[in-house]
């Protein structure tokens, strides 16, 4: 049979406060995560930039079934609009 008191007992004052974490490093780390996810994000719009305007001036070529010349003449130029807008959107 066990015993109800097996001859341990509780001794005080050896409880130590544990020291408080330095968060300084984790705040750093973080700091550096979130600025090249934002460089990123920059380069992301940047290249989304780019797709939307290309991709708007294939859907309007593809949109007109038979174009006649001045359509074909407006979608050019629209075409043109595009390849310098992303040329200064580019430019660096």
């Amino acid at each position: 049979m066990a015993m109800t008191n097996p001859g341990f007992e509780v001794v005080g004052g050896t409880e130590t406060e544990a020291p408080k974490p330095d968060n300084g490093a984790a705040v750093r780390m973080l700091t550096l995560a979130l600025a090249a996810l934002s460089q990123r994000a920059l380069v992301a719009v940047a290249d989304l930039f780019t797709l939307l305007t290309v991709g708007s001036a294939f859907w309007l070529w593809s949109s007109i079934p038979a174009p006649n010349d001045r359509q074909i003449i407006a979608l050019s130029i629209y075409a043109c609009f595009v390849l310098a807008a992303n040329w200064i959107v580019r430019r660096k």
